[in-house]
């Protein structure tokens, strides 16, 4: 049998923290009516991902946070995972320091990516690995601030998509 561990930088295999768990919701504000009011979570921000087509806000809970996603079109994965399953948990995401290389020895490994190559996120790059090779779990993972994917994707510095709204 082969050492592949031994043979991976640690680097590369190196998960950190959780950095938010997801839940698909059918309306922002209503959630938040729930998670923020009767819950006491502060809001961090509210922020539409155009390029996902959906709404997003961010609670912080300590080191991790929670995270509502709200489809804003109904031909998204969001919106199918909604309409097949409704609201509730969607997915982890973790926090890697190199997410390239992350994907490299994960794809490798025999995981199917739904990203092969890091993508603008809200909050940095990011990349998902498919529920089939996570065992039913859609996993993210999201670089540190500072990684290498950064100065790729943000040449002139992050900048959160669109607007950010306080809630």
């Amino acid at each position: 049998m082969i050492d592949r561990i031994g043979t991976i930088p640690e680097h590369v295999r190196r998960i950190g923290r959780i950095h938010h768990v997801a839940v698909v919701v059918r309306e922002i504000e209503s959630a938040l009516e729930f998670w923020r009011d009767d819950l006491g979570l502060a809001v961090g921000a509210v922020q539409p991902i155009p390029s996902d087509r959906v709404v997003i806000a961010f609670l912080p809970l300590g080191d991790v946070k929670v995270e509502l996603v709200a489809p804003t079109d109904d031909t998204t994965g969001v919106a199918r995972f909604l309409a097949s399953r409704g609201e509730g948990f969607h997915h982890i995401c973790l926090e890697v320091d190199d997410i390239a290389a992350a994907l490299t020895r994960l794809a490798i490994d025999g995981v199917e990516l739904i990203d092969s190559a890091p993508r603008p996120g809200a909050e940095g790059p990011v990349a998902f690995l498919h529920p089939r090779s996570c065992h039913g779990v859609l996993v993210e993972l999201i670089e540190v601030p500072g990684g290498p994917s950064w100065r790729s994707l943000y040449p002139s510095g992050f900048v959160a998509p669109d607007a950010i709204r306080q809630v």
